[in-house]
């Protein structure tokens, strides 16, 4: 009885720990950027396969490689985050670097020019894009760390991060138009002039948005202690001990985990969607041109509505979760995406083509809540890696979640690549693909995330942090804060006495 009565225990936000609307607007502006530079980047780089013919392994491979590079730097960027000391904070000088050198680099990926080789375009693309995941990094990484700690309560953070995720929608509402702004006639001469003018438009977005967390963002953990330099092997001996006690974190690792599953295998599937819509939905188009424009149209209506159904899920989510609790909530949303995913076979119909968007509200219930909660939960496991090891490294464990998450795209990038020779897509067929291919499309497009969530949600089935196990890791937290800074009073007292 008194289990039960201490499960249904609901806490309230104290005033001094609620975010500001303003600061959550700051915030969210990062989370704009954050996205939109996936959110485009992913519907740009087809151009690579469908308009400068690179074969789609390479293509996999291009995404690929920049995340192993990320294993690395993730990582490097997360500990070093947490570790600098200056008079604007630990983490917001690295955002704005990491805002502005990406933004840069994002406008240069994309500036491809037809006439030349298939390998000059391999090489190109894949130089500018290490550079520019390299840089992006140092934003990305220090301002995800930052919302973690921008608030110590359980329910603020949900909060805090569903602001993030709203933001974070709005690439959503324009991104799927790409394929038909770009190869709008009226504007550009084709697909790849409308690329390039594209990315120019979509790097200054990057700048804007990254740049406010760094200028109007407050960090709660500004003036910790500098710590102690013991030359270069110590820093790297920490660094290396700070990550592994990250993967040493169970309940980290099954949060970890649980998004490559949900979020590699959306991504997977996102691979083939595109391509399903042009070669099978519109396969009765009188050409080519016809079906990129009809498919197109129909990806950016899609796309559109799926972004305002999620953020209808991100305010559910997060309305949810404060009655029932994080865990309890991606029980309910990750099923409903399952379904969505299945309504997607229905939904591919020739002969009605926008039936796919019964698909839609269902589908959303994943990705719009699962950054929401995930982030929300990670929060938390870094209060209780205080609780053990009294440090704070929020740097570092952005970096290793972050880093799993770029980790579930690159595997989706290369493993769909290879997919597409396996079915034997051949892109010079155009709308003569064989029935066989068009089949395995649909089966990888509609199969693998329904696979992927199912062993996702066996995970978080053993993540153990409620809603009242967070409250008191807090207050036991705070309690050895206070008795530090009383230890270090009477330290202070003694020696003006001597």
């Amino acid at each position: 009885m008194e289990q039960k009565k201490a499960q249904t225990t609901h806490h309230t936000t104290a005033p001094e720990d609620r975010v500001s609307l303003f600061q959550k607007f700051a915030y969210s502006m990062g989370s704009f950027a954050n996205t939109a530079q996936s959110a485009f980047a992913g519907q740009m780089v087809m151009i690579l396969n469908l308009g400068l013919g690179i074969n789609p392994a390479l293509v996999g491979i291009i995404g690929a490689i920049p995340r192993i590079v990320d294993a690395i730097s993730d990582p490097v960027t997360g500990y070093f985050s947490d570790n600098l000391r200056t008079p604007w904070g630990r983490r917001r000088p690295l955002i704005l670097f990491g805002a502005i050198t990406g933004g840069l680099l994002f406008a240069l990926m994309f500036q491809l020019y037809k006439g030349h080789s298939e390998m000059f375009y391999f090489g190109y693309f894949l130089s500018f894009q290490l550079l520019f995941f390299i840089c992006f990094t140092c934003f990305s990484i220090p301002w995800i760390a930052l919302g973690y700690e921008m608030t110590p309560d359980y329910h603020e953070r949900t909060q805090l991060q569903a602001a993030s995720s709203f933001a974070g929608q709005i690439p959503w509402f324009i991104a799927p138009w790409c394929w038909p702004i770009m190869h709008n006639k009226a504007w550009f001469s084709d697909g790849v002039h409308g690329v390039r003018v594209l990315a120019i438009i979509i790097g200054a977005c990057l700048i804007i948005g990254g740049i406010m967390p760094a200028i109007f963002n407050k960090e709660y953990f500004k003036n910790l202690p500098k710590p102690k330099s013991n030359g270069a092997k110590e820093v790297m001996k920490k660094f290396f001990k700070g990550v592994a006690i990250s993967l040493k974190c169970l309940p980290f690792v099954k949060l970890c985990l649980a998004t490559l599953l949900i979020f590699g295998g959306f991504m997977l599937a996102s691979s083939f969607t595109a391509y399903v819509i042009f070669f099978y939905v519109f396969k009765g188009a009188a050409s080519l041109d016809l079906a990129y424009q009809n498919g197109g149209t129909l990806l950016g209506w899609y796309g559109t509505f799926s972004a305002l159904c999620t953020v209808g899920v991100i305010f559910l989510t997060a309305k949810i979760s404060k009655w029932i609790g994080k865990r309890n909530t991606f029980f309910i949303t990750i099923p409903l995406s399952i379904i969505g995913y299945a309504l997607k076979w229905i939904g591919y119909n020739p002969n009605n083509p926008y039936l796919l968007f019964i698909a839609a509200p269902f589908v959303t219930f994943g990705l719009g809540s699962l950054f929401m909660l995930m982030n929300s939960m990670v929060a938390d496991v870094c209060d209780l890696d205080e609780l053990s090891c009294g440090e704070r490294r929020e740097g570092v464990f952005s970096a290793v979640y972050w880093w799993m998450v770029k980790l579930g795209i690159a595997l989706a990038s290369l493993i769909a690549g290879f997919l597409f020779n396996i079915i034997e897509f051949d892109q010079s067929l155009g709308l003569g693909q064989s029935t066989q291919t068009l089949f395995w499309m649909r089966i990888c497009d509609v199969g693998i995330p329904i696979i992927t969530s199912f062993v996702a949600i066996f995970i978080i089935m053993t993540f153990d942090i409620s809603e009242n196990k967070a409250y008191d890791i807090r207050k036991q937290i705070e309690e050895r804060r206070q008795g530090e800074r009383r230890k270090e009073d009477r330290r202070t007292e003694d020696r003006r006495k001597e």
